[in-house]
């Protein structure tokens, strides 16, 4: 898998996420802290990472995690 195509993986993944937000209006406020823990862990474990997948995938599981907690 070449630079570009991680890149746009990482890309696609994030867009999706972000997407499939908006569907989940009857989430309680800490599903959705969670949701969105994880969509901004999984945005920034791309950036960070320079789109690779487990960077994405690590910073989605810390960013739920996070967003978990938080009240």
């Amino acid at each position: 898998m070449t630079f570009k195509s991680k890149k746009l993986s990482a890309a696609m993944l994030a867009v999706t996420l972000a997407l499939s937000l908006s569907a989940c209006s009857g989430m309680s406020r800490q599903d959705r802290n969670t949701a969105i823990g994880a969509g901004a862990g999984a945005i920034g474990g791309s950036v960070l990472t320079d789109g690779s997948t487990l960077g994405t995938l690590g910073g989605a599981a810390v960013g739920g995690i996070i967003g978990h907690q938080v009240k």
